[in-house]
This record gives C-alpha cells, structure tokens and sequence, in this order.
C-alpha cells in the first residue's frame, strides 16, 4: 500500500497586532560595543523579516543591558 504524503505547505499563523514590537523590544546601551552590535544585527533581521533571529538579538541586548551594566 502506497503512503501518500502531504504536499502543500500550511499556512502560516498570523501573530496578534503589536506582537512583533512587543518581542522584539529592547534597550541597547549606547557606548557598549556588544549592546550596539546585538542592536545592528536585530535591525537587520527585522528587516529580512526573520523574526525569530531578531528575537534572539533582542534578548542578547537585554540580557546583557540588564546584566553586564548594573
């Protein structure tokens, strides 16, 4: 008996309004060379539109503006 397979993709799921912002949400600090390169790296995945990556960054910057700067 053949095994059949799905071949389409499914849709992708639809975040509620503002959840991006609110993921993707983060304060470099402003002479630290790590923060502003997190930063850099975040901006430019946000603008792929690779979410996922960004929030990686994101929470390097808050991890480390929370962390190395107190």
């Amino acid at each position: 008996m053949a095994t059949r397979h799905k071949t389409t993709q499914e849709r992708s799921v639809e975040l509620p309004i503002g959840f991006n912002a609110w993921l993707l949400d983060c304060a470099p600090v402003r002479d630290c060379t790590t923060c502003q390169s997190e930063w850099q790296h975040l901006m430019a995945a946000k603008e792929l539109g690779q979410i996922t990556q960004a929030a990686k960054h994101a929470t390097n910057v808050r991890d480390h503006a929370s962390g190395a700067h107190q």
